[in-house]
């Protein structure tokens, strides 16, 4: 079956950095609730036959069928993923991208935060996450607002650090303002 041990420690490693991330950003709940999927049969089962523990073994599920069963199950039930936000368009007859609450965008920025640790390990800065956001960034099919606002709180991230940025986030959760001035 691959390392099903080093997997569930690798998700649960990863899970309980999200919740700690979503206690600093004040959204306890999204973080007690993120990625239940994972445990799930139709998502354990190929990440650890497919674990590598340095990238999410959807990729390997992808080099083996050229896509991952995993990555559609849980991308259809976590709000937190943009890929999540999309819908058909009676207007334009086209799937098209939704704006993603305020919630999930910032739960999107705790799980970041959480997999770049996790799979950068010991080459980790505050940087890593937007860096990662940014190699995909023109081929990305996301909401332009959603898009901007994980990249300004990735990019806060990167040049203040976690401090300011949990700060910041948690005074927008508190006013109900959107995540970009």
């Amino acid at each position: 079956m691959g390392h099903p041990i080093k997997h569930f420690r690798t998700i649960t490693r990863h899970r309980h950095k999200v919740i700690a991330n979503c206690f600093r950003a004040g959204i306890p709940w999204r973080g007690l609730m993120h990625d239940l999927s994972k445990y799930t049969p139709t998502e354990f089962i190929p990440g650890a036959k497919n674990y590598q523990g340095t990238r999410s073994p959807n990729e390997g599920e992808r080099e083996k069928y050229g896509y991952s069963k995993a990555w559609l199950h849980h991308k259809g039930r976590n709000r937190h993923h943009f890929e999540y936000w999309n819908d058909y368009d009676f207007k334009t007859k086209q799937l098209t991208p939704v704006k993603m609450p305020q919630v999930f965008v910032i739960e999107m920025f705790c799980d970041r935060v959480a997999a770049s640790k996790i799979y950068g390990g010991k080459n980790y800065t505050d940087a890593s996450a937007l860096e990662y956001f940014e190699k995909a960034k023109k081929v990305r099919f996301i909401h332009p607002e959603t898009s901007d606002e994980i990249e300004f709180l990735l990019k806060m991230l990167k040049d203040k650090g976690e401090k300011e940025t949990f700060k910041y986030i948690r005074n927008i959760r508190r006013t109900k303002g959107n995540v970009k001035d």
